[in-house]
């Protein structure tokens, strides 16, 4: 997986050659999305574009493209990773860096609701349409699905999300839908309920959205309380990935909440972006590995 270009290019490219992107991915080895095991491992790294830059108590740890970049291709390189979440722009870096040949590359569709925003569940499709992503020869889309029943852009939200449920499967292309039920805190401070279930409930109402679930895959957090996670994954018959989310400094912690929920039948995989892009021991290839081992 030797890289095309080296990331100080990256500019030049985009300057003198911008149509180098569709030239990339033109010709980018594809593979199905699940292998023999019929398991996924991603890496996400969707989150800058939502002004999510933080990691632990560095607020702009994902701010740095080259860093960033330089963990995605060491993660991409491991053996057992199938591919990458991101936005349009990183996966344009990767393609040109040669780091998604053969590897999985899923687009970032909604990001409106920019973190911490007055605005944050009006969350309008601003990434990736579906059209963007048969366009590109890429291999599935992933939005957000935040709902708090006191906010009326849950329901913009959940319209437009509807809407491109129907049309990745217009494309026959696999649509990860992240839910959750979320409430703002006194501070204003928006906050997912990770209770049983609340997360129960979200998955009901995500199965059902758009007029065919054909190609519709899950990506669902694990319970507070893990033990309840088999009876909530009983709520759907859809392939399901875990998120990996914030592990709190308790990375052992993480690794065995994931290994139990992994034991599901509908669960099909990991998707986890900054624990292992930025561990605790900066160790980011011995992360990736210990991740991949659970599956």
């Amino acid at each position: 997986m030797s890289p095309s270009i080296s990331i100080p290019d990256l500019v030049t490219v985009r300057v003198r050659h911008p149509e180098a992107i569709a030239e990339a991915a033109a010709r980018r080895e594809r593979r199905p999305l699940t292998g023999d095991s019929g398991r996924l491992m991603i890496i996400a790294a969707d989150h800058p574009a939502r002004g999510a830059l933080a990691v632990g108590g560095d607020r702009l740890a994902m701010a740095h493209r080259a860093s960033l970049l330089e963990r995605l291709m060491l993660a991409l390189s491991r053996p057992g990773v199938d591919g990458v979440l991101a936005t349009a722009d990183i996966l344009e870096d990767l393609l040109l860096l040669g780091a998604l040949e053969g590897r999985i590359a899923i687009g970032s569709m909604n990001r409106g609701g920019l973190a911490g925003a007055a605005f944050e569940l009006d969350d309008r499709f601003t990434g990736h349409r579906a059209q963007d992503l048969a366009r590109m020869r890429f291999d599935a889309g992933k939005l957000l699905l935040r709902i708090d029943y006191d906010d009326p852009g849950s329901l913009r939200t959940l319209h437009s999300a509807a809407r491109a449920v129907d049309a990745m499967a217009e494309h026959r292309l696999p649509v990860f839908v992240e839910p959750f039920l979320t409430r703002r805190t006194d501070g204003g401070k928006l906050v997912n309920d990770l209770g049983a279930e609340a997360v129960t409930t979200s998955i009901a109402i995500a199965s059902g959205l758009g007029g065919t679930s054909a190609y519709t895959w899950l990506k669902v957090p694990v319970t507070a309380d893990p033990g309840a996670m088999a009876r909530v994954m009983a709520t759907s018959t859809l392939p399901a990935v875990l998120l990996g989310g914030e592990v709190n400094g308790d990375q052992e912690g993480a690794y065995e909440r994931w290994r139990t929920a992994l034991r599901l039948p509908t669960v099909r995989g990991l998707v986890v972006g900054r624990s292992l892009l930025y561990p605790a021991d900066g160790d980011v290839a011995k992360a990736v590995d210990t991740a991949v081992s659970l599956l």
